[in-house]
């Protein structure tokens, strides 16, 4: 056991599922531990900048989206594998949904142009990549939208759709089942659309020999197996799916795609 080392579960970790979240790093810790490894006793929570805590070389264990992957961590860090999530996709991807207010006059994809798009970052695969590609394969002009704001979380924009503070916006789908089960504005949306799947979201660890990633994987399998069934459910576990760095390739293709203003600004 170390100090030095870092874990950190950042991208689904709300308040009322802390407790679950903890109870899986205490399974994934000790699975660490029996393999070997220098392990922290507690996550990293609150990381001012995520990019520094990702790309670290004292990460021993982290989960981050697809899109910094794919654009700006896999030659920096090595890739443990795509956890599985119950929310009806393939093992190891993932999907956005489109949401609007219940009462929104916006009724298909293409009642969008001139709407305001809330989304939580510009580097977010599942936020803002997922909504323009699928916007662009629609036949949506992202020219002709309206305001874009930039909230910080999935679940601010949750909450700025639910006020009016924007028409739209792309969420998620494990954060959107999270937010039907905890978050209050999620009873005054609904799904206008699904976006195209992709993989999820990765667990990744600091620059390794392939050896200890296997080894780390075989334990994340082992850890989720021994999970009480209401952890699991809490957090939607399902599995880790195996996935190659260059798997996520497609991923920072389409975001290159998107008009340079739009990725520049959000």
């Amino acid at each position: 056991m170390s100090n030095n080392f870092l874990a950190t579960l950042p991208m689904y970790d709300w308040p009322e599922v802390a407790a679950a979240t903890d109870a899986y790093w205490r399974s994934l810790r000790d699975e660490f531990r029996k393999c070997g490894f220098a392990v922290p006793e507690n996550l990293t929570r609150g990381a001012a900048d995520l990019m520094t805590l990702w790309k670290s070389p004292n990460l021993l264990f982290g989960q981050t989206c697809g899109l910094p992957f794919a654009s700006r961590l896999h030659n920096a860090v090595s890739l443990i594998g795509t956890p599985a999530y119950d929310i009806c996709c393939g093992a190891g991807s993932y999907f956005s949904v489109l949401i609007v207010r219940k009462d929104s006059d916006i009724s298909n994809i293409a009642t969008l142009p001139g709407k305001s798009f809330a989304y939580n970052d510009p580097l977010s695969q599942s936020g803002f990549a997922a909504a323009c590609h699928q916007l662009k394969a629609d036949g949506v002009d992202l020219q002709i939208l309206g305001s874009c704001q930039r909230t910080g979380s999935h679940r601010a924009s949750i909450r700025t759709v639910a006020e009016g503070k924007a028409d739209f916006a792309a969420i998620d789908a494990v954060t959107w089942e999270l937010a039907k089960r905890h978050e209050a504005a999620a009873d005054g949306l609904r799904v206008l659309k699904t976006t195209q799947p992709t993989l999820g979201l990765p667990y990744i660890t600091s620059q390794r020999p392939r050896r200890e990633t296997d080894r780390l994987h075989m334990a994340v399998i082992d850890a989720m197996a021994s999970l009480d069934e209401e952890v699991r459910e809490a957090l939607l576990l399902m599995g880790l799916a195996v996935a190659e760095p260059a798997d996520y390739g497609i991923l920072n293709t389409r975001y290159e795609a998107i008009p340079a203003r739009y990725r520049e600004t959000g």
